[in-house]
């Protein structure tokens, strides 16, 4: 009975207003599906991708808040530092799936889309094989601009199915998915050279 309540009061003090941020975006992707399902069964509910992209910019505060309070308040975690990659992984993932499902990405645009998910899978155990050898791999200034045009191409590409009258919303998330997908592959490179000199 001791252990367990150690364990739930461990459990609690984790449970820091970052660390809540971080699973708040965890637990509001399948909502973000939802709203774009309509689409893939070939409804254009404008009104479901406007509240899409709303999420989705709410998300992207939650992203930055969460990292800012934490270091802020002194407050960073290891839950956290685990959390976060993976809240932001399956976002992405989602998003990717679901746009591609809308054919709001479609033609030889999904390559690029494949290249970003190719790359988050590959990168996450990468740097899960190298913690395991306790090496770190810092975020370059690179990988920092793919994350931006990442972030931008998806949003824009959300945006454009609820404003369909202006055409170049999408032409500016198709873009700037091609420039994450080639800084992807630059910075994804840089990983797996790093990678290659811890196998044996």
């Amino acid at each position: 009975m001791l252990v367990c309540r150690a364990g739930l009061w461990q459990f609690a003090a984790m449970l820091t207003l970052p660390n809540l941020l971080t699973l708040s975006r965890i637990v509001t992707v399948p909502l973000l599906v939802a709203l774009l399902w309509p689409a893939e069964q070939g409804a254009r509910w404008t009104t479901g991708y406007a509240l899409a992209f709303a999420l989705y910019c709410l998300m992207g505060v939650t992203d930055y808040f969460d990292g800012y309070l934490a270091r802020a308040q002194g407050t960073v975690s290891k839950l956290g530092v685990f959390l976060d990659p993976i809240a932001d992984k399956i976002m992405v993932g989602a998003v990717i799936l679901m746009l591609a499902a809308t054919r709001d990405i479609a033609g030889i645009h999904i390559a690029a889309a494949m290249i970003i998910l190719l790359r988050e899978i590959a990168v996450s155990g990468l740097r899960e094989f190298l913690a395991g050898l306790q090496v770190s791999v810092p975020v370059s200034r690179l990988a920092k601009w793919k994350t931006t045009f990442q972030i931008i191409a998806l949003g824009a590409l959300i945006l454009a199915g609820a404003v369909p009258q202006f055409p170049f919303v999408q032409t500016v998330g198709i873009v700037t998915l091609w420039a994450a997908a080639m800084l992807t592959l630059v910075t994804g490179w840089d990983y797996l050279r790093v990678g290659i000199k811890h196998m044996d």
